[in-house]
C-alpha cells in the first residue's frame, strides 16, 4: 500500500519538511485509522481516542499559529496531511479538517483571554469544536442566517437553530455564526460558545449516506447566555471571517477528495493485478489501462489544482478566494468520479462492504455540497471573471 500510494506524487515538489509531515499522516493513518475506519462506519461511532492522538501528532491545530498550540503550518502542508489520511478514511479526515477550522478562527479572532484558554486545548486536540453557520433556511444562501445574539449588558443572548452540524453533540466548543445587526452579510458577527452551554439542545443524529464517523444534528439556541468577550472580531464581521475560514476549508475538503480518490485509485490498481477474467488478469485488458490512466490523470491535475490554491492562499493573493473554489469544484467533482471508477472496475465486489470502495464513494460525495455547494463555485468563479479584467495567472 505504501508503494502505491506514491504514484502520483513527485517528490521533488515536495520539501523536506513537507515529505516529513507526509510520512507522519500517512503512518497514523496506517497505524489508527486503517484498521478502525470501516468499523466506525458501520457503528456510526465518533473515534474520539483516534482524533485526540491526531492532537499529539498536531493534526487538531495545524495552520493554528503555534503561540497558541498550533503547528502554525502553510495551508499547502495541511493539505498535504489532510489528503494522506483521506486516503484511508475520508469521514475522520474530514472532521479533523472542520475542527482545523474552528480552531483556527478562535485562535486568530478571539479576544486574548478565550483564544488563551482555549487556542490550546483544541490544537492539542484535547477539545474538540464544531464549526456553525448552516441553518435550516439558510445554506447555500448563508447570508440570510435567522439565529440572533442580542447584547445584554455585558453578555450576548442567543436564539435560533443551525442544521448539519458536524460533531454536534460530541464537541465541546461551537463557532456560532449570528446576527447581531442588520439584514444581509454585514449584520453577522462570529462568537465562541461553549457546547454545554444553559439553553443549547441538539437534535437527533442523522442517518447519513456516508460520513458515520461523525456525528451530524441540528442545534438549538434558546435564550443562550455567553460573555460579550466570546465574540470573535467586531461586531458584524462574523460573515468576513466565515469566508475567511471556509477559503481554508474548501482546500481542506478538496484534499480530502484527493486522499479519498488516492485510495480509490490504489485499490483498483491492486485489484486489477490480481483478479482474473476470460484467462487473463485484468491489468491484461486495454479498456480498464485507459479507464486507470484517466482516472490518475484527472487525480494529478486535480493535486496541481489544489496545491496551487493553497500556494495563492498562503501568499494572500488577491484572487485567492477564486482559486479556492476552482480547487473545490474540480477535486471534489474529479474524487467522485474516480471513485466511481474504481468501484466499477471492482465489479460487484465494489459494492459490497468487504472492500473499502464503497465507502470511500459514500464518504467522498458530500464534498460538492459542503464548504459551499459545487454550484456556489461556479457563482463565485463566474462572478470573478464577469466582475474583474484580471486574468488567472
Amino acid at each position: 500500500m505504501n508503494a502505491a500510494m506514491n504514484l502520483p506524487f513527485d517528490s521533488a515538489d515536495l520539501n523536506e519538511e513537507q515529505e516529513a509531515f507526509r510520512q507522519a499522516a500517512r503512518e497514523f493513518a496506517l497505524k489508527e485509522l486503517a484498521p478502525n475506519a470501516a468499523r466506525w462506519d458501520e457503528e456510526s461511532k465518533f473515534p474520539r481516542e483516534a482524533l485526540a492522538k491526531g492532537g499529539e501528532l498536531g493534526f487538531c491545530g495545524l495552520y493554528t499559529d503555534e503561540a497558541f498550540g498550533g503547528l502554525g503550518l502553510k495551508r499547502l502542508d495541511s493539505a498535504i496531511v489532510f489528503e494522506e489520511l483521506a486516503a484511508v478514511d475520508p469521514s475522520t479526515s474530514a472532521f479533523f479538517s472542520i475542527h482545523n477550522m474552528a480552531t483556527w478562527l478562535v485562535a486568530s479572532f478571539a479576544q486574548d483571554p478565550v483564544r488563551q484558554h482555549w487556542g490550546p486545548l483544541l490544537a492539542s486536540g484535547e477539545k474538540l469544536a464544531s464549526y456553525c453557520l448552516t441553518e435550516p433556511g439558510a445554506g447555500s444562501d448563508a447570508a440570510s442566517l435567522k439565529t440572533r445574539a442580542v447584547r445584554d449588558g455585558d453578555e450576548y443572548v442567543l436564539d435560533g437553530s443551525k442544521a448539519f452540524i458536524s460533531g454536534a453533540g460530541s464537541t465541546d466548543l461551537l463557532v456560532v455564526m449570528a446576527r447581531t445587526g442588520e439584514d444581509g452579510a454585514r449584520g453577522i458577527s462570529a462568537f465562541a460558545v461553549p457546547a454545554d452551554a444553559a439553553g443549547i439542545t441538539y437534535g437527533r443524529k442523522e442517518d447519513k449516506l456516508g460520513w458515520n464517523s461523525q456525528p451530524t444534528r441540528g442545534i438549538t439556541f434558546e435564550g443562550v447566555r455567553i460573555p460579550a468577550g466570546n465574540l470573535l472580531g467586531k461586531e458584524g464581521e462574523g460573515f468576513k471571517l466565515a469566508m475567511k475560514a471556509l477559503d481554508g476549508g474548501r482546500i481542506n475538503i478538496a484534499a480530502c477528495s484527493l486522499g479519498a480518490a488516492q485510495g480509490a485509485l490504489d485499490a483498483a490498481r491492486r485489484y486489477m493485478g490480481e483478479r482474473r477474467q476470460f484467462g487473463k488478469k485484468l491489468a491484461d485488458f486495454q479498456a480498464l489501462q485507459f479507464k486507470l490512466a484517466d482516472m490518475a490523470t484527472q487525480l494529478v491535475a486535480a493535486r496541481q489544482m489544489v496545491h496551487t490554491a493553497a500556494r495563492k492562499l498562503d501568499a494572500g493573493a488577491r484572487d485567492a478566494t477564486v482559486w479556492c473554489a476552482m480547487a473545490k469544484r474540480f477535486a471534489t467533482d474529479a474524487g467522485f468520479s474516480i471513485c466511481d471508477e474504481a468501484l466499477q472496475i471492482h465489479g460487484g465486489y465494489g459494492y459490497i462492504r468487504e472492500y473499502p470502495i464503497e465507502r470511500l464513494l459514500r464518504d467522498s460525495r458530500v464534498h460538492r455540497i459542503l464548504e459551499g455547494t459545487n454550484e456556489v463555485m461556479r457563482m463565485i468563479i463566474a462572478r470573478h471573471l464577469l466582475s474583474t479584467d484580471e486574468e488567472l495567472r
